[in-house]
């Protein structure tokens, strides 16, 4: 973006329009900036808040060709799109971020593995296999994490394989098969880059996951980690950022093991569920950082103004229909809470209806009130 510009006639087009892009929305309102939406859900997050808002399959070339055209800036909350029309796109002069080449590196979940070993980023053993039959090979080297290499998110598309018995559960199509991590914690960085190559990533912070739906449960800003460990999975991220040279922000998701390496586990090229937190947490959020970085505008000061928790809020089991938030009253009472809804009407099992940060003095004390938050707070039909 030059210097000066009219906000009105500068047009900024996101694919994508769940609960990702209604936040980034709301950073981009504060700057008088047009956003326009495409996305294959008619009732998605984002269709009542962006300037214009198209149906449309995200996988479709001519879709997303047709979207793109005429914005001065094309961006993404979901990986998972058409990178041909956006490779077209660019070389028809619109600026795409992150660029279509990373998109189609970090789709393909072997690509990336093959990028992290060809690089010099620390990451887990694995081998890459075509079908189901071809895991048999490798029986002896049992227990591995299957990916399959396209599709999977939000714990889709990953299952465990710990011996003969769970081959019956195995996905038959192209995967990523990791060696198990004895891993101590799982954390993540967000990092961000813009064009002039300014470069700023966030403090270090921690994850606990739900077992059953492979989804972040809470996530605690700063991690419980030593300052090794901190300088380590930070420098890793900015390599990460400066060899792919990526534009937009970067998700990091690692692994420290029980004798303290930091290995890469995956990466996302948008904002992040790990990074929520920033709204409150941070002086800068992930969501402004991702607009600032598209943009190419100075990036935000990313750090800590307080201690904090993020609770995902996340569809009850057992309930499917239009969602009611039982225990919003009071959770809203208690000291230091943030509760952010993403406009869904229909819940479902396990799926984000919003999250929740709570923000203290001392983690301990933001961890205590998180935990009735979780318990307080909840999704139903």
């Amino acid at each position: 973006m030059q210097k000066s510009f009219t906000s009105s006639q500068f047009k900024l087009g996101i694919l994508g329009g769940g609960q990702l892009g209604r936040m980034f929305i709301q950073e981009a309102i504060s700057y008088n900036l047009d956003v326009h939406v495409l996305d294959p859900d008619k009732n998605a997050p984002c269709k009542d808040i962006a300037t214009t808002f198209q149906v449309g399959s995200l996988q479709s070339f001519d879709a997303v060709y047709t979207f793109g055209k005429d914005k001065d800036v094309v961006t993404i909350e979901i990986e998972h799109v058409n990178v041909d029309a956006l490779e077209k796109l660019e070389k028809e002069g619109v600026k795409v971020f992150p660029q279509p080449n990373i998109l189609r590196m970090i789709q393909d979940k072997g690509l990336q593995k093959e990028f992290y070993t060809s690089h010099g980023i620390p990451t887990s053993d694995y081998h890459l296999i075509e079908n189901k039959e071809e895991i048999a090979r490798f029986r002896n080297e049992f227990p591995f994490m299957q990916k399959m290499r396209k599709g999977g998110y939000d714990g889709k598309g990953v299952t465990p394989l710990r011996n003969d018995q769970d081959l019956e559960k195995a996905f038959d199509v192209p995967s990523v098969l990791e060696k198990f991590v004895d891993f101590d914690k799982e954390i993540s960085v967000i990092v961000s880059r813009n064009e002039s190559g300014e470069v700023k990533s966030y403090p270090v912070v921690e994850l606990e996951f739900n077992p059953e739906a492979n989804l972040v449960d809470f996530l605690f800003s700063p991690a419980n980690i030593d300052k090794v460990a901190e300088t380590n999975a930070r420098d890793i991220a900015e390599d990460l950022v400066a060899k792919t040279g990526i534009v937009g922000l970067l998700a990091v998701e690692m692994f420290i093991t029980k004798d303290g390496q930091v290995l890469v586990n995956e990466i996302a090229p948008r904002t992040h569920n790990s990074g929520h937190q920033s709204f409150e947490g941070n002086v800068t959020s992930q969501f402004e950082q991702h607009l600032r970085s598209v943009l190419n505008l100075p990036l935000g000061e990313t750090r800590i103004t307080e201690p904090s928790v993020m609770v995902n809020l996340l569809g009850e089991k057992g309930f499917t229909g239009e969602a009611q938030y039982e225990g919003l009253y009071e959770v809203m009472a208690m000291k230091g809470v943030h509760v952010h809804l993403y406009g869904k009407k229909i819940t479902k099992p396990f799926r984000k209806m919003g999250h929740v940060t709570v923000g203290a003095k001392t983690l301990e004390e933001a961890k205590e009130i998180a935990e009735k938050v979780k318990k307080t707070l909840t999704v139903k039909a």
